[in-house]
C-alpha cells in the first residue's frame, strides 16, 4: 500500500549502491514508499515506478502500521488520515 511518494530517488547513496547493479533502477523517476507484506512478516519498502505491480486482489492489508496512516477499509480503499509530502 502507497503512503508517500517522491519525484525522483531520494534516499542516501549508500542504500542506491546496495542494490546490485543489473537490477539497479534509474533515479529519474517517481520512488515510492509502501506498506509491504509477504506470508513471513511486514515491512515498509521504497520501490521505484518501473517496479510497482498493482494489487487488484481487493484483499484488505494487514499491515500493522495501516492505522497509523489510513482510515478504516471502506468501499475497496483505505483513506488516507494526512498528507506526508
Amino acid at each position: 500500500m502507497v503512503f508517500d511518494v517522491d519525484a525522483t530517488y531520494s534516499k542516501t547513496k549508500e542504500w542506491y549502491d546496495n542494490i546490485p547493479e543489473a537490477s539497479r533502477p534509474k533515479k529519474d523517476q517517481p520512488f515510492y514508499h509502501l506498506l509491504a507484506e509477504n506470508e513471513e512478516s511486514y515491512y515498509l519498502a521504497y520501490v521505484s515506478e518501473q517496479n510497482l505491480i498493482a494489487d487488484y486482489s481487493g484483499v484488505p492489508v494487514e499491515h500493522p502500521d495501516l492505522p497509523d496512516l489510513f482510515g478504516p477499509f471502506e468501499d475497496g480503499t483505505y483513506p488516507l488520515q494526512f498528507q506526508m509530502n
